[in-house]
């Protein structure tokens, strides 16, 4: 069954899918010196507001407006939900582990902290995201919620897709939502030296490593025909999507990339394009030393000529919603026929095909990548036309 996308629901530090579409474009960054706890030195992130956005509020907002942009509204009693995010509540659990501290050492609480109530608990649950778009959408339907490191946002969109392509669900909301700026998770990428300390470069000689960020994207993925049959305007196809794991390392990819060039090799296959199909790659770029070089020698390998942007130097790195936030990138280019810039890059360290200014491109077939802690490896095509496609300037 051919699966199309009729919506997109996206925040980033940039704003709103239009508004950060925008502002990609024009080469602007969200990525700014914050410091939102005092006990931590300012540091560049990519926040929505003034202070962290909680988990439910940010959720509950990405999906109204996917509905939105899809023309549809609540209850939907029989759409899936397929939300993931790889930190889920984090921030909620540190909030309360904090308040218990506090209380039992009679602090003085700080007032963006609540009081400490163990009844609470539940709801800081992990899959706090697809619960919340779940109430929102008001659905009796499945409602699923991967968690798979950085590639999570991918695998929802895939999970999504395999509800709607073999006939179990017309419509699924599919995406990933992400708000890891917490004490704990700022302490940790520090600890591993994995984090910028003035921005992100990615691909770049001089890049520094990657900038936490928040925000995520929802996908309304729905049935070819129930789309047509609503006149519903569609942003393009799924043609089919790749994941495999390294069993390598934790945190550290597998030299080569054998298993990352699996999932792609895979993806295509499922997709039945070749690689001179594929007319933009929307890269996981994390700006870190050893997923660029990785990701750069797996493109050089398979795909040397092909115009290649990460946009994580615009939006900053928001982790499990990260590839959400990429396929939202991919169907914007398909439905503008315009290529995004890798924001961010200045002196390419690697001999690929890089978008350093937004690039008027007829295309049909795009690939979006995502590769997470695990050895997690994602790769999902998406088309303007169900056919397979050509591109050429």
């Amino acid at each position: 069954m051919d699966v199309v996308v009729t919506g997109i629901g996206l925040a980033s530090a940039l704003g709103s899918l239009d508004e950060t579409w925008k502002r990609l474009l024009a080469g602007e960054s969200g990525i700014q010196q914050q410091q939102p706890f005092p006990t931590f030195a300012p540091c560049p992130l990519a926040l929505i507001g003034n202070q962290p956005t909680a988990l439910v509020e940010l959720t509950q907002r990405v999906a109204a407006a996917a509905l939105k942009d899809a023309g549809l509204l609540p209850p939907l009693n029989d759409c899936a939900i397929v939300v993931g995010s790889s930190r889920g509540n984090q921030a909620e659990w540190e909030r309360l582990i904090r308040a218990r501290w506090e209380q039992e050492t009679a602090r003085v609480t700080d007032a963006s902290y609540p009081s400490f109530n163990p009844l609470n608990w539940h709801e800081t649950l992990p899959h706090a995201a697809a619960i919340a778009t779940a109430q929102y959408v008001q659905t009796t339907a499945s409602v699923q919620a991967p968690m798979a490191a950085c590639a999570t946002g991918l695998w929802a969109i895939a999970q999504g897709f395999e509800l709607v392509r073999t006939g179990r669900y017309e419509c699924v909301l599919a995406g990933a939502i992400e708000t890891p700026i917490t004490p704990l998770t700022l302490a940790g990428f520090a600890q591993m030296g994995a984090s910028a300390r003035t921005g992100a470069h990615p691909f770049d000689r001089r890049r520094e490593g990657l900038v936490l960020a928040e925000g995520g994207a929802i996908l309304v993925l729905e049935a070819a025909d129930r789309a047509t049959q609503r006149n519903a305007p569609i942003y393009g196809h799924i043609l089919g999507a790749g994941l495999t794991a390294d069993g390598y390392h934790v945190s550290t990819p597998e030299p080569g990339g054998r298993m990352a060039i699996a999932a792609i090799q895979q993806c295509l296959q499922r997709a039945n394009l070749d690689a001179a199909t594929i007319g933009y790659i929307h890269a996981h770029g994390t700006a870190t030393t050893l997923n660029d070089r990785n990701e750069a020698h797996l493109i050089q390998t398979l795909f040397p000529e092909v115009p290649v942007s990460s946009t994580k130097g615009a939006t900053g790195h928001t982790l499990g919603a990260s590839g959400a936030i990429g396929a939202a990138f991919c169907l914007m280019a398909l439905k503008h026929q315009l290529l995004p810039p890798c924001v961010g890059l200045k002196q390419p360290e690697f001999s690929l095909n890089f978008v350093m200014q937004p690039q008027p491109y007829f295309v049909n077939a795009v690939l979006c990548l995502s590769f997470g802690f695990g050895g997690q490896n994602a790769a999902i095509a998406f088309a303007a036309s169900a056919r397979d496609g050509d591109s050429a300037n």
